[in-house]
């Protein structure tokens, strides 16, 4: 039988394995980690992370070709190929702070498989990388080797969270790189022929590590860009009385350009995006392109600027402060269908408002008051480093109240900022909501979720992105 280890039990770990374990049953999977919480997460009833479909397929493998344990070291000795799916988190000092990729886990994780394995394997990089890791990692493995082969691969993800078993399940493509030696093109036909088990073979592609390398950290930049794109003209369209969802669907059914990523919204989130770019960034500098770095910083620029933008929205419209008042906080993940909160909108939103000496009611339906607390104290970047190595949690902040129930959170508030766009939040009796706020009533929609014309027949002022604005509002500044 073969043995498959992945070395990281996270939201791109946990799903991956469990997805191949259930249609591979030939193959032996093991997920490890060291943080023995996290796998005694996965060994029981109530998963570490939350993602629709999950649940059903680890509870078909578990126990039967689908194994999660803390040994890892046995299980990385045991197996045929290592996917590594480890935190690559960006560096916060040192060469390369605040943009370079952090490889240390990886190095670390590099050593110990070579440290460990007495037969030859396949090492495949499945976390994001900075393009010629594989190289990096090569030399560590061939160095430090006791008489045994590693062939590394690139097979980077292209999960969307929310939606990941279903992209698993039928994915876009598949893309694996490797050398173009007879070693490198024999271990990406192993693990083409593993994802051939349900994946047409007409949708992996096959290229050389770089290339597979740079084609993850494009995609997210090329995404990414479209969201900063529709937000700056989320603000043009403000400005001028247009409606971005408009302008929107009409240049979506452009073919050439198409109708995803152009949903405007508060700003982009998520564990990706902001890495990735400034982990492009990085490497156009390293490599003497500095006009091409500029380009992709300013998609980051104009994700800070809406953020910044919809804070001021805020204050502006409620008297031009909002010290003291109570603000509804409705959605902390950065998207529906994810307890994820790494660099959602909602961090920088509430610091913003919580440095006007606001008082904010969060409710999320996925994510912990404890999670909540610590994305509001920890420093940026912090939180993509393993639990064991992030700052300890605060008991609470003296401003923030983590509700768990979106009535609850908006009783008595003056206004409310709709943060992710979960379902519940269009459903919600909004003439309930009206009654039991201060007046006037403020409502914020940064997902663009509400119907403006009811919620303002209700007699709400309403600020929704990209939206012509209520006449409460005109006249004042987007910006501080």
């Amino acid at each position: 039988m073969v043995k498959i280890c992945c070395i990281g039990a996270g939201y791109v770990g946990g799903p991956t394995m469990a997805v191949i374990a259930l249609k591979c049953p030939d193959i032996q999977v093991t997920v490890v980690d060291i943080s023995s919480q996290r796998i005694n997460g996965w060994n029981s009833d109530h998963l570490p992370i939350y993602e629709p479909g999950l649940d059903e397929v680890v509870k078909k493998c578990r126990g039967k070709n689908l194994f999660f344990s803390i040994d890892v070291e046995k299980h990385v000795a045991e197996a045929d190929i290592v996917f590594v799916s480890v935190n690559t988190p960006t560096k916060t000092h040192g060469l390369g702070a605040g943009k370079a990729a952090d490889l240390t886990y990886w190095e670390s994780a590099a050593r110990m498989i070579a440290d460990v394995s007495k037969s030859d394997k396949i090492v495949v990089e499945k976390s994001t990388v900075p393009v010629k890791t594989a190289e990096a990692i090569e030399r560590i493995l061939t160095h430090n080797r006791k008489g045994t082969n590693f062939t590394i691969l690139s097979n980077p993800e292209f999960l969307a969270e929310g939606t990941a078993i279903k992209d698993l399940f039928n994915p876009d493509r598949v893309l694996i790189g490797g050398r173009e030696t007879p070693a490198g093109q024999k271990a990406i036909k192993t693990l083409r022929d593993v994802y051939a088990n349900w994946v047409p073979m007409e949708k992996i592609i096959c290229t050389n590590l770089w290339s597979a390398e740079l084609s993850k950290l494009a995609a997210n930049a090329f995404l990414a860009q479209r969201i900063s794109s529709v937000n700056a003209m989320s603000a043009l369209c403000e400005a001028t009385g247009a409606d971005v969802s408009e302008v929107s669907h009409s240049i979506g059914t452009d073919s050439r350009i198409g109708p995803k990523f152009l949903n405007a919204s508060v700003g982009f989130g998520g564990s990706c995006f902001q890495k990735d770019i400034l982990n492009l960034v990085y490497i156009c500098e390293c490599n003497g392109l500095p006009e091409v770095a500029n380009y992709w910083k300013q998609v980051i620029k104009v994700n800070d600027y809406q953020k910044s933008r919809f804070v001021n929205r805020v204050v502006s419209s409620m008297f031009n402060t909002v010290s003291t008042k109570k603000i509804a906080i409705l959605g902390f993940a950065f998207k529906k269908d994810t307890g994820d909160t790494r660099e959602t909108p909602a961090i920088d939103v509430c610091k913003g408002l919580l440095g006007d000496k606001a008082r904010l009611s969060i409710y999320d339906p996925q994510v912990t008051e404890d999670q909540i607390t610590k994305d509001l104290s920890m420093r940026k970047f912090d939180k993509d480093h393993p639990a064991h190595l992030q700052p300890p949690s605060p008991t609470s902040i003296k401003q923030v109240s983590v509700v768990w129930d979106a009535y609850e959170a908006v009783k008595d508030a003056h206004g409310v900022c709709i943060m992710t766009e979960w379902d519940e939040f269009k459903k919600l009796d909004y003439q309930k909501v009206y009654d039991s706020m201060q007046k006037p009533a403020f409502v914020f929609d940064g997902r663009n979720v509400v119907d403006v014309g009811v919620l303002r027949k209700i007699g709400f002022i309403v600020y929704s992105i990209g939206k012509p604005l209520d006449p409460w509002l005109k006249d004042m500044p987007a910006v501080a």
